[in-house]
């Protein structure tokens, strides 16, 4: 297992525009070519965006992008025709397939906050398309086929304890509260990248609220 703290994230973004970005992975001109990619995660960022702050129209092709929005109301639109407004329990999956452009604002009065993943897809090109759900539930694995992804959402009470997939890899972001795993306590931001596991638990240090990405390769 190896832990990341959130204090390692490469930060990005444009804190005069109100966009504060922190990188898991290697982005942009932050370029490590030994944290370039874990499993089918290529990127795992924390997005903070004030009031009337955003992403104005850009690009992506060939990558599943996962978002998980924290606080707030995410405003997204893409070429393809949908303008959706996603808030805290919502989960948005676009597929970029072989290209679309997309548009992430903060048109609320209050500040947003959102986990974006981005995972390499199995087979490059194809027919963009995009979902968002509503609620997701803890219950319910959001698959992305795609990927080869399972994405587990945790909300454990402080106390309780939650497994974590066996799998080839796992990727789990702490969201917020405390948690223990393997004799390391995880804070917001923090991370794990876990190789064959099996048999683990997370244990909730306080109440919490945990991503955990199930990961076939």
């Amino acid at each position: 297992m190896d832990v990341r703290r959130a204090g390692e994230r490469y930060r990005g973004g444009d804190r005069e525009s109100g966009i504060d970005s922190r990188h898991a992975f290697s982005f942009g001109p932050h370029y490590d070519p030994d944290n370039l990619r874990f499993g089918a995660v290529i990127a795992c960022n924390e997005e903070r965006l004030a009031p009337g702050a955003g992403f104005d129209e850009h690009p992506h092709s060939h990558t599943e992008i996962v978002t998980w929005v924290v606080e707030g109301e995410l405003t997204h639109r893409d070429s393809t025709g949908h303008e959706t407004t996603v808030r805290p329990g919502d989960l948005q999956h676009l597929s970029a397939a072989a290209g679309v452009r997309h548009v992430e604002r903060n048109d609320g009065g209050t500040p947003l906050t959102f986990v974006q993943t981005w995972l390499a897809p199995l087979t490059p090109g194809g027919t963009p398309s995009y979902e968002r759900i509503a609620g997701i539930a803890d219950s319910t694995p959001y698959a992305v086929p795609g990927a080869g992804a399972l994405l587990h959402v945790r909300r454990p009470a402080a106390g309780e304890r939650t497994a974590v997939p066996d799998a080839a890899h796992v990727y789990a972001h702490v969201v917020r509260g405390r948690v223990r795993l393997a004799g390391e306590e995880l804070h917001p931001g923090d991370s794990a990248r876990i190789t064959g596991a099996s048999g683990l638990e997370v244990e909730a240090v306080t109440a919490a609220e945990l991503l955990l990405w199930e990961l076939s390769r």
